[in-house]
């Protein structure tokens, strides 16, 4: 790992060792945690501290947890306005950590608002009303509720973004600029991430200070234990015969299939049932609710497969299934979506 001179990276060996308050300390191993991660032992005391911090690793090695400890130990007084601001590019990963953070923050009594679309605006302005610590959601919705002066970010004192490489890059970097436009000028900012491709450090530069930096090289991003394989195709359209035979082969109770298309997805799942599989879909165009309801009717195993659009990043799902397959052309960078894809064995139901 890299990081600036004269800043204290060392790895702590124990939470304890941090410098942490009593009742953060108690939401730790209340939620599980007994050793820190090689990030987390790296990241989150720079990140206490108030420096500006760029942080990679790969998914499933304790991002989320990395941040949340970090802002939760800098947090003042309760008071009506957020001290910290979290974006993150899709809707699910913006609910898982909004939930990370209200049950490593239980023990101190710390007040968190979900700010994402498809959820009823006024819902947002009520909860902000009410007076929060931390403010966590989507670009889009974060941006309008500052716009309408809803969300009052002049004690604002961390910045962070969540999956850096999808905020910084096309799509998400226009609503970014704005957004931090009005975040007070010493705001410390923090960039978490499994890729930060140089294109993104470049960006990074306009709007931070002498960042410290902690990245993994790019060899050692998979996770340990993971077994990774692609199937080349000269073809197209042998991908679906490609994919079942894979099902007849492999035992795999439940897996996601990612493709990068809403039109592939619906495709796919429509294909798939016609095989007599036990499919559901989701995409980003779906609203809240109905994709809430798919999610849950597949951590219920009740289906085997779950086509889902690149835009989608269903995180508590995917740590628990054994088998996740891309369903389109590979990048070129094959360490570019290093998602973990373990779970227990279990016998096909189909």
């Amino acid at each position: 790992m890299e990081a600036a001179e004269n800043v204290d990276t060392r790895a702590y060996e124990t939470f304890d060792d941090m410098g942490l308050q009593e009742s953060l300390l108690r939401g730790i191993y209340a939620y599980g945690f007994e050793r820190p991660s090689a990030i987390q032992q790296r990241a989150i005391v720079p990140l206490s501290r108030g420096h500006d911090i760029i942080a990679q690793a790969q998914s499933g090695s304790g991002k989320t947890a990395t941040f949340s400890i970090g802002i939760l130990q800098k947090l003042g007084a309760p008071g009506a306005d957020p001290q910290a601001l979290i974006v993150a590019p899709t809707r699910e990963l913006a609910q898982q950590i909004n939930g990370v953070f209200s049950m490593l923050g239980d023990y101190m009594g710390v007040r968190t608002v979900s700010l994402i679309g498809g959820t009823a605006v006024g819902d947002s302005i009520r909860a902000l009303e009410r007076g929060v610590d931390v403010a966590i959601g989507t670009p889009g919705r974060m941006f309008d509720m500052v716009t309408k002066r809803k969300l009052r970010v002049d004690g604002v004192h961390t910045f962070c973004v969540d999956e850096a490489d999808e905020m910084l890059s096309q799509g998400f970097s226009e609503q970014m600029y704005e957004l931090f436009r009005f975040l007070p000028r010493d705001v410390q900012v923090a960039l978490f991430s499994a890729t930060l491709p140089p294109e993104v450090l470049d960006i990074s530069k306009q709007f931070m200070r002498d960042p410290v930096r902690i990245l993994v090289k790019a060899e050692e991003l998979t996770l340990q234990g993971i077994k990774q394989f692609y199937v080349a195709l000269e073809d197209e359209r042998f991908k679906l015969d490609t994919l079942c035979d894979l099902y007849d082969t492999i035992s795999v109770a439940q897996s996601i299939i990612f493709c990068n298309t809403r039109r592939s997805v619906e495709w796919l799942g429509q294909e798939m049932e016609r095989r007599d599989f036990t499919v559901s879909v989701i995409h980003s165009e779906m609203g809240q609710r109905e994709r809430d309801l798919v999610m849950r009717a597949f951590r219920g195993t009740f289906h085997r497969a779950c086509p889902v659009d690149d835009s989608i990043e269903p995180i508590e799902t995917l740590s628990k299934h054994r088998a996740l397959y891309r369903a389109h052309r590979p990048s070129k960078d094959p360490i570019e979506h290093p998602h973990p894809t373990i779970s227990p064995r279990c016998s096909p139901r189909c």
